[in-house]
């Protein structure tokens, strides 16, 4: 039997996000601090948020934007991110958010794939975002420089024209649309409408508020916006609850510990890869971070012990959600002091999920939950609720291939579930390397490399033997520093290391070297681009 959540059912209204949000925005709150820009240095309070994104909207309609335009933005975590992001889908337009470190042909290929009409971007970013505007047929009159004094952001909110008047169906109409990350398949375009963000929104804010984040918390926004999860749980939830953000264009150690310090951060969003480095680097330590009550992580599972070692560090309490691009983005979180660690907890509100077998001949057979101190078997978790998209942009395929019927989605990752319905994410269903026959979750094994006190990272991957076609799961790892040199890592003995500790089919065959784990913006680590590296080539 499917999982339903066990929380309260909520009532999603029929209204657009910037209602939601800013609609509801009372006096009471007006004069709260709603965004910090810690590039900028400009701090908006939530009035003049609102005021902001007013007059950002009648600048695109007086351009001509609104219902049915596309209009692609190019921009880090900064207030100008938040005005235009929130304009744009004020003036009824569609928004489609392309990532920080794209390339012009990446850009190029995003804003005719979705049918853009016009780019804002930002001259931090570099060229890439003109040029890619360019290569897809836009006219320069279409390419806006937000930080352009004549022509930018501040230009278009002294025009001072009025919001306009729009309408339509908040079920229907697409609100944004995010590409995939593209890691494990090409890009595709994900169109989620206001209903299926407004819902997201309803559904994550009393998780947020159970985990400790409340009206006058200090929030990081590190996580890119341009990304799902960085728009609707961090910025969008965030705004909701009427707490205080305080943005990063990028992640930059010693400037996400000056922040939380100077700021009395309380509550921060973070991917696996800030925890490990809040777990293992030594700066950490240099840094007063007692405000700091709750880490969220997502964007990729976290292990137990690297979770562990994040609490005990910092003295904070450390919590797992789940979410993708095609369910806007949140579908479980775990509850601090409740959920397992490594787990992702429960569905949220309206949310149900199943764990169905992956074998060829038994495709859509529900997997039975764990007895009590058991998992389930391994198995792809499907989900049904109000956040699932409408489907793909212009792809009837793999739209079908997603949207299996009667309101299920396949995620696409092999998870578990115990007696009481918590999830524990394996790994990503393409992912799972297969060893004679056997199953190898790379994500299991990278938690363990992580435990070692000479790794600082590392990442498995699979890789075809020439000889027999034999997939061998091959590790790369990246040295601990100590005394400001990396450690000399023995291969052999590494291998050893793990094969004492796992069973003998999952033992890594094979160990690289290298400076760094090549990672998405989110966190995700581009296993395509170590599967090419050659054999050997250590850094």
């Amino acid at each position: 039997m499917p999982v339903a959540s066990p929380r309260p059912r909520i009532d999603v209204p029929a209204i657009s996000v910037y209602d939601q949000i800013f609609g509801t925005l009372g006096p009471e709150d007006s004069d709260r601090t709603a965004v910090t820009d810690s590039a900028t240095g400009a701090v908006v309070t939530y009035g003049e948020l609102r005021g902001q994104v007013d007059l950002f909207a009648g600048a695109l309609s007086s351009r001509g934007i609104g219902v049915g335009d596309v209009v692609a933005l190019h921009c880090p975590n900064t207030h100008a991110f938040v005005v235009a992001f929130h304009g744009i889908m004020r003036a009824g337009a569609t928004v489609t958010t392309v990532g920080s470190l794209n390339t012009a042909e990446d850009v190029a290929k995003q804003i005719t794939l979705s049918g853009a009409s016009l780019l804002f971007t930002v001259s931090l970013l570099g060229p890439n975002g003109a040029d890619g505007a360019r290569e897809a047929g836009l006219s320069d009159d279409h390419i806006i420089d937000l930080t352009d004094g004549e022509s930018g952001l501040a230009a278009m909110l002294q025009e001072g024209h009025e919001a306009p008047e729009v309408s339509f169906d908040p079920a229907t109409h697409v609100a944004v649309l995010p590409f995939s990350s593209g890691t494990t398949g090409i890009p595709k375009g994900v169109k989620l409408s206001h209903t299926n963000l407004m819902a997201n929104i309803l559904q994550t804010l009393p998780q947020l508020q159970e985990n400790g984040q409340h009206r006058d918390s200090v929030v990081m926004a590190v996580l890119p916006f341009f990304h799902i999860y960085g728009m609707n749980t961090v910025l969008n939830t965030t705004l909701a609850n009427r707490a205080h953000l305080v943005t990063m264009p990028s992640f930059d150690l010693k400037n996400f510990l000056e922040l939380h310090q100077a700021h009395g951060i309380d509550f921060a969003f973070v991917a696996p890869p800030i925890a490990v480095v809040l777990a293992k680097h030594p700066l950490v330590d240099e840094y007063n971070l007692d405000k700091l009550n709750t880490l969220l992580s997502g964007a990729a599972a976290l292990d137990h012990a690297l979770a562990a070692a994040v609490q005990d560090r910092l003295g904070v309490t450390v919590v797992q959600g789940y979410g993708m691009t095609e369910t806007s983005p949140v579908t479980h979180t775990g509850i601090r002091g409740t959920t397992p660690l490594e787990s992702i907890g429960l569905p949220v509100a309206n949310t149900e999920c199943k764990v169905v077998d992956l074998t060829d001949d038994a495709l859509g057979e529900i997997l039975p939950p764990g007895n009590e101190g058991e998992k389930s078997a391994s198995g792809e978790m499907w989900i049904r609720g109000p956040q699932v998209m409408l489907g793909y942009l212009n792809n009837e395929e793999a739209t079908a291939n997603a949207l299996v019927g009667d309101g299920w989605l396949r995620t696409g990752d092999v998870v578990e579930y115990d007696h009481e319905g918590n999830v524990y994410v394996v790994d990503r269903a393409k992912e799972l390397i297969k060893y004679k026959g056997y199953q190898v979750a790379p994500a299991e094994l990278e938690a363990l490399l992580m435990t070692h006190e000479d790794i600082a990272d590392a990442a498995v991957v699979g890789f075809i033997r020439d000889e027999d076609g034999e997939e061998l799961p091959r590790a790369f790892v990246v040295a601990q520093h100590r005394d400001g040199n990396p450690v000399e890592v023995d291969k052999e003995a590494l291998m050893e290391w793990v094969a004492e500790r796992v069973a003998p089919y999952k033992k890594i065959r094979m160990v690289e070297v290298i400076a760094e784990i090549p990672k998405s913006g989110t966190g995700k680590i581009l296993r395509k681009d170590l599967r090419g590296v050659p054999v050997g080539a250590d850094s």
